[in-house]
């Protein structure tokens, strides 16, 4: 691969990174339980979303208790708390449980005049299946260039998306911040055509999964909403194809990102053509009106 990531990015083929994506999901779950249980709530539920941090390979929560947020670092899986971007204290995971990560983070918190009951509820949703919820420790040795391999995917995605964010900022009430859900894991930026309720909001999504119960492995997505009819979707070329079941969305996988001697331009072209070509079918007068 070309450009921003050639010495990481494709080192290890998309498809065998699922441990690794797992243990990276489940350990960010210790962010969205801070973000859940001390964060005003928002009724969109953003109060909850991640920030990545390109430099640091880091998701990072909203301010919570004054200028607090939690941060975890993808490749080596360790939590740090920071007060005004300084760093508190930190924690690697490897070979730590859940029980343990809950001592430490309970007396950070308490250190930082923050109750930590209100973190340690259940989770609002059912995560994927991993052993760490059954009191397995974490470990990193085994996934070390898998875990690195995450972060660059997620790196390569919150640099092409903060592009198409700008790309369509004139739109109004236009595009969300790009940011992670720590439920499913996704990178997202949602372009807003209409204020009111989401449900019958026109939008386009653009984002990236490092990988779920549809694809296996890392892969952009570009979705249309309300859902057009399948005859009226628009070809498609180079990576991309349409994913029509269950839901609507152009996808471009990684093992056809990693394949393109220039992946991140072939990355770039999908999610400009397939964006461009969702709006329109949007647009009033277009065939989703």
């Amino acid at each position: 691969m070309a450009n921003a990531h050639p010495e990481v990015l494709g080192a290890v083929d998309p498809r065998q990174l699922t441990e690794a994506r797992l243990r990276a999901h489940h350990a960010a779950q210790w962010l969205a339980r801070v973000a859940i249980g001390l964060i005003a709530p928002k009724e969109d539920h953003s109060h909850t979303n991640l920030g990545w941090l390109a430099g640091q390979n880091s998701f990072e929560t909203h301010d919570f208790a004054g200028a607090h947020r939690l941060r975890l670092c993808v490749p080596d899986l360790t939590l740090s708390l920071r007060e005004s971007g300084s760093e508190a204290s930190s924690l690697a995971l490897a070979g730590k449980t859940d029980d343990d990560v809950k001592t430490w983070l309970g007396d950070q918190l308490t250190g930082a005049g923050v109750d930590p009951a209100k973190v340690f509820e259940p989770l609002p949703y059912v995560m994927p299946a991993h052993g760490v919820e059954g009191g397995a420790a974490y470990a990193t040795d085994d996934v070390g260039r898998e875990l690195a391999q995450v972060a660059a995917w997620f790196g390569l995605a919150d640099a092409l998306l903060g592009r198409v964010r700008k790309a369509h900022s004139d739109i109004t009430p236009g595009p969300s911040p790009v940011r992670t859900w720590p439920h499913h894991f996704d990178l997202a930026t949602l372009i807003s055509l209409d204020s009111g309720d989401p449900e019958n909001a026109r939008s386009v999504g653009a984002g990236f999964s490092p990988g779920d119960e549809h694809y296996d492995e890392p892969y952009f997505y570009v979705t249309p909403w309300p859902y057009p009819e399948t005859t009226e979707l628009p070809d498609l070329t180079g990576i991309g194809h349409w994913h029509t079941e269950g839901f609507v969305a152009a996808i471009a996988t990684g093992t056809r990102i990693v394949a393109e001697r220039d992946g991140e331009g072939a990355v770039g072209a999908f999610l400009e053509a397939a964006v461009s070509g969702c709006l329109r079918l949007l647009s009033p007068g277009g065939p989703a009106e």
